[in-house]
């Protein structure tokens, strides 16, 4: 690497108060860094995903949208949520033109995603972001998949069955019958990992209703830890349980995650039923809270 330094902020992603949340490392200034670099310094950071900002005219950036690449510790993703949101909303904060914006767009490598904003006297910022229109890939066989998850067979929803679908990034959905059930989850990454991308999706998302029907509860399982929050699959999600017709179309629930690794996440989700059983508008939201901010050296 060359010899300078990056600034660099951390943020809490879906957050309702500081240190919830999925933490975030954003880039402010990638301009000059090659993939390899970007991939170290997201190994570095060690977060569950690192953000890297390509800035342009600001002008252009206004109109066109904004370039951004993620990256995980392992490798870059086309899409994935609480990355989209938290860069959305440190540019909220910083962007020479876009700062204080009801609506800043990223050019992300699954396309360009709108993110907007609405300022309130809670911590931070919250914002929604669409997704793209959802793709209903591959149904599951429930007994295959509970396997490679290491679930018990009975722990499946009875009526509700796994399947990938995608929102920029295929997921394989996987609806619990309980909460309890969901808590006793103990995925083997590299078993699941091998069945997940065999059959076409890069993650499982483990989910389960409770006692409030707009209220769902999930768990994301990953390589070796969990993920406090996963925007791209509550997005997938909200498609999938529209589309099934277990949550009623255009109706707002809320998905609380990383509860069980003390990092508590608030998402909130809704998308439309339009004319033969399509499912559109597909939209995610949550808190942005700023945690840290600082300076890499580079060598």
């Amino acid at each position: 690497m060359s010899n300078r330094s990056l600034d660099w902020s951390q943020v809490d992603v879906f957050a309702e108060a500081p240190f919830q949340g999925n933490q975030l490392a954003v880039f402010h200034d990638a301009s000059d860094l090659s993939t390899e670099q970007m991939q170290t310094l997201a190994r570095e950071t060690n977060l569950s995903e690192t953000t890297f900002i390509l800035p342009r005219d600001p002008r252009e950036e206004a109109e066109q949208g904004i370039d951004v690449r993620i990256f995980t510790v392992q490798e870059e993703l086309p899409f994935a949520g609480h990355p989209t949101l938290g860069t959305a909303s440190w540019l909220y904060w910083n962007h020479p033109i876009l700062k204080g914006a009801s609506e800043i767009k990223l050019r992300v490598k699954a396309g360009t995603i709108p993110v907007r904003f609405s300022p309130d006297n809670n911590p931070g910022i919250y914002g929604e972001m669409t997704q793209r229109n959802p793709e209903f890939l591959k149904s599951l066989d429930g007994a295959a998949c509970a396997e490679a998850l290491s679930l018990p067979s009975d722990h499946l929803h009875p009526t509700l069955a796994p399947q990938i679908v995608s929102t920029g990034m295929p997921i394989a959905i996987v609806p619990l019958r309980s909460v309890d059930a969901l808590k006793r989850l103990s995925i083997t990454p590299a078993k699941a990992m091998s069945y997940l991308r065999a059959q076409g999706a890069n993650f499982a998302y483990c989910i389960a209703p409770t006692d409030d029907p707009t209220r769902w509860r999930a768990r994301l399982q990953f390589y070796n830890g969990e993920d406090a929050a996963t925007g791209s699959a509550c997005g997938c999600t909200i498609a999938y349980l529209v589309r099934n017709h277990a949550v009623p179309g255009a109706t707002a629930i809320t998905v609380e995650q990383g509860i069980e690794i003390n990092r508590p996440s608030r998402l909130t989700a809704q998308a439309t039923l339009a004319v033969e059983e399509n499912v559109v508008d597909v939209r995610v939201g949550g808190r942005t809270i700023l945690a840290a901010s600082g300076r890499f050296f580079l060598s």
